[in-house]
């Protein structure tokens, strides 16, 4: 956890700015088996990571959906906010920016935070012992409300 101390000196407590996304082709979704070295490492999850300084969520969704899996996007939109201060394996307080979005050409390879990448039925999804976080609570969250 980052600690702060502002103008007031009184410290505090930071929540991390992340986003997730769905990564959508059809029926099909791409989840991205994240690196042993990582929180969660062996587990299928979402294309996400932090909001860089300065950056806008839209584009912080490119940029991770493009580093994670080589992957360009079009059409992303807001899902949902998660703001739970205890989301479940999580090594630190995160809140989710939760997009969807379509894939539109293969440019590149997924970075070294992912082992492998696959396209999975959104009806045929890996066990949820195998689902890194709270992901499948978002998948499930878009199912119920597309």
């Amino acid at each position: 956890m980052i600690k702060c101390t502002f103008e007031d000196d009184k410290g505090a407590s930071l929540r991390h700015v992340i986003v997730d996304t769905l990564v959508l082709t059809g029926n099909k979704l791409l989840l991205v088996k994240r690196a042993k070295k990582l929180t969660e490492g062996g587990k299928w999850g979402l294309a996400g990571g932090f909001l860089d300084r300065d950056e806008y969520l839209i584009d912080a969704v490119r940029r991770e959906v493009l580093e994670e899996t080589g992957w360009k996007v079009k059409d992303v939109n807001l899902l949902e906010v998660v703001d739970n201060p205890k989301r479940g394996n999580e090594d630190r307080q995160n809140v989710a920016f939760v997009y969807t979005c379509q894939a539109v050409k293969k440019v590149g390879k997924g970075d070294d935070e992912s082992e492998d990448q696959q396209w999975f039925r959104l009806n045929k999804l890996p066990p949820a012992d195998k689902i890194a976080f709270d992901h499948l609570e978002m998948i499930r969250f878009y199912l119920k409300n597309k």
